[in-house]
Order: C-alpha cells, then structure tokens, then sequence
C-alpha cells in the first residue's frame, strides 16, 4: 500500500472492534480482497476509561469471530493460546474479561491482519465511475467496490457546556490525570462510565479524595443492567429477524423496555459503590458524597470559583451546585465521517445523525447497488438494541461479508428447530383449542 495505488473489493475506515471483527472474518475469505485503514497508530479501545479493574459486560466468546467461525485464528482463545496464558487465565475463573485484556486482544488482532493498516487516516472519499476513491495525506490512493464504515460514535457534550482542563468528557478521564485531592468533583451520567467514575473516586486514599462528589443522573434512579438467560435471547439472530419486521413505532417501543437490557449499571459496579457509600457515611462519618436522580443538566458554566451546574427536576424545579472539576459521562451520539462530506448528499441519514440502513447493513444512498457502503454502529434505530453491543459483532460482519461476497461465506446460525423464545405469532395451531362451558 505504501508504493503504489491498490484496489480491493472491500475498504473499511476505522479500526474498532467492528471493522476489527469484519477484518479478522474477511481473512478467512481468499477470494475477496479487503483493506482496513486507522488514523491512529495504535489500536485501544476506550483508553480514557480503561480502569485495571473494569470488565466487559459480555462473555469474551462473543469476540470477533467465535459465533461464526469458532475457528478462526483470530478468537479470543487463540490470543490466549498463542500469548502463552490459556492455562493461567482458565485457573483465575474469571466470569468475564478484562476491558484491559480484550484490548489488548483487538491490538493484537490488528497487529496480525495483513489487511489492516495504522497511521492511515483516510482523507476524503469519492465515487467514480464503479469504485470508491479513497485518498491519504502520505500514501497512494485506494480503489474499493464496497465501504465498510466503523469509525465510531463520538463523545456527546451537551449544549450549554464548554469544555476544558476542569470540564472535560469521561472518555477523557485517565488522560487527564485531573487533581482531584481536596476539590469538589461532580460526574454527570448516571450510565456505566458515571459509576465506574465514581467508583475509582470513592476508591481513593484520604490523601487524594476530593473534599466533595456529586453524581447526577437525568436518569431517575442508578438502574442496574437487567441480566440473565431470558433477557439475553435479544442479543440473537432470531430476535433481531423479528425486530426488523417490526413497524417503526413498534420499533420505537422496544428500544424503550430494552433500555436497561443494554444501558445500566453492572450489578458489580453498583453493589462495591453502594458498599463505599455505607461504609463512608456509617463507619466513617464522612457526609461528602451527594446523588442526585432525575435531573437534566441544562448549563455549566465558569464562574471564577470553579464551575456552576444548572439542572432541572422532572418537577420543572431548577438546581444549582458548585464543582471544581466536571466530568462528563453523558454517553456518544452517532457520527458520518468527516472523509465521506464528498458523499454526504447523496446518503440518507436518521434524525440522530446516523446512516439511515437498509438490510444487510447496507446504508441507504442514491448510488448503484453493487456498491455497497455498510454502516456499523448506526443502527440502534433500524436494528435494535443490540446494535452498538458486541454481543452481535461477528453475526453482522458474516451478514456483511455474505453480501459483499454475494455467496454464504459463513453461516448465520440457521436451525430447522424452533427458536426457544416466539418472538413471532405461528399460522399453525399451538396444539389445544378452546372450550365452550355452560348448559
């Protein structure tokens, strides 16, 4: 790629575990060329929030490639096998993985693919005649058939904020090193990245504690993930084939009693703050931790002294509260790359700024149908809640590679038996019929 003008069937822009997973499961493909390209030189994944001990909230089976292709070399178990500590990390029973590890375990990935490339930030893009173009600052230009967009969702501030050294987005917090010992700190997202904030704040020595913590949530109340067998069966393939048949206000309906199936606390991270929380206020007599549910923050804003928070009860009542320092776990919102403004009239886009998709991930736009551009991580709204979740990862680059490719390169996990939850109503009889009563 460094010498001259390379063309491929399939051209992904970004390297996170989306366009990792499409990578790892096209390599297993020898007809079809593909190329994958990342502006940074190094594949991490959330560093900013990558605490020692954070875990995944998904089995690392569900990684790559191992739901469609178990044997494929690029599995989690083959980093393990193959970084010489299969045997240590079975002894440790771990219910799940590191954040740290399955980081670690997608650079790895990166580092292995011949298709992958770092440092590699795609300029611009445009289409000509039957392929897309796609120009680099520093390399020769790439031809493609079909794109794959992974660049990820980008870090949400709201409005009324600026941000700065004292104000900043959660995605930020290990990179910032903020001194927090003796101030007066407050976290805003009752999500996953608040508590996990949280928790690493409440875990510091006295030495380095901030004289106060406020965590505000719009949500109202800290809600933990709802877990377990039943609730899993929406991260599947069958579940996914009954959404998308859905209409969009039936959609709109699910994404709402799904929320927590996907966007709440780990019930780990809950229970060690709520332990912090007593032992703080109990043991300790320390009254420095305040939680506030149920309040949008509308305006942050400097004031000489630090900063002043501004947020709104569901009663219409408004609050004020003074902070030092403000981090901002208020989530990501869906993002068209900058390289795709050539295009961007010509794609269909949701009201959330995301790619408007079709089936197979297919984004919508006015160009020929055998040049496809797949959009991945912008289908909440079209394909559910699993969507952003690694959970269905390498299903949707199978799905994916099957189209490209136009053959079933991997199978989807088909079965002739029934699913073990009807998510759709059967035309044959259930097997009982009703009875008439009376004289």
């Amino acid at each position: 790629m460094n010498d001259e003008t390379k063309t491929v069937d399939l051209a992904g822009i970004g390297l996170g575990p989306f366009n990792l997973s499409l990578a790892a499961l096209a390599d297993g493909i020898p007809d079809l060329s593909a190329a994958f390209f990342e502006r940074s030189p190094t594949v991490s994944w959330h560093a900013g929030l990558t605490f020692s001990d954070a875990v995944l909230q998904t089995s690392p089976l569900k990684d790559l490639v191992t739901p469609v292709c178990p044997t494929n070399r690029w599995s989690f178990l083959n980093y393990l096998v193959e970084n010489g500590r299969f045997y240590d990390f079975m002894a440790a029973r771990f219910e799940t993985v590191s954040r740290q590890e399955f980081s670690d375990y997608l650079a790895w990935a990166a580092d292995g693919l011949s298709s992958t490339h770092l440092d590699a930030g795609v300029e611009d893009i445009d289409f000509t005649g039957n392929q897309f173009r796609l120009r680099f600052k520093d390399r020769p230009d790439c031809y493609s058939r079909a794109l794959a967009i992974g660049t990820g969702r980008e870090p949400l501030i709201p409005a009324n904020v600026v941000t700065g050294p004292d104000c900043f987005h959660a995605s930020q917090y290990l990179h910032m090193h903020p001194d927090i010992a003796g101030r007066r700190v407050a976290v805003i997202g009752g999500g996953q990245s608040g508590a996990e904030i949280v928790l690493h704040l409440l875990q510091q020595d006295d030495r380095m504690s901030p004289d106060s913590l406020s965590w505000i949530s719009r949500r109202d109340g800290f809600w933990t993930l709802q877990e377990g067998g039943l609730v899993d069966q929406f991260f599947t393939p069958d579940y996914l084939e009954s959404y998308r048949s859905m209409t969009p206000e039936l959609q709109a309906r699910a994404l709402s009693s799904q929320k927590f199936a996907s966007d709440g606390l780990t019930p780990s991270t809950a229970d060690a703050i709520y332990r912090l929380l007593y032992q703080r206020r109990h043991l300790r007599n320390r009254e420095d931790v305040f939680l506030y549910p149920g309040r949008e923050v509308v305006q942050v804003q400097a004031n000489g002294r630090g900063q002043t928070i501004v947020s709104r009860a569901s009663n219409d009542r408004r609050e004020a509260l003074e902070a030092d320092i403000v981090i901002l776990a208020t989530g990501y919102r869906a993002a068209v790359p900058g390289c795709l403004r050539r295009l961007a009239g010509r794609l269909a886009q949701e009201p959330d700024g995301a790619l408007a998709l079709g089936d197979n991930y297919r984004a919508l736009w006015d160009g020929p149908s055998e040049n496809p551009i797949y959009g991945l991580n912008h289908g909440r709204r079209s394909y559910g809640v699993i969507d952003p979740q690694l959970s269905m990862a390498a299903w949707r680059s199978a799905v994916i590679l099957n189209d490209v490719t136009g053959r079933r390169a991997y199978g989807l996990g088909e079965t002739e038996r029934q699913p073990m939850v009807a998510w759709e109503p059967r035309a044959e009889t259930l097997g009982w019929e009703p009875r008439m009563t009376g004289s």
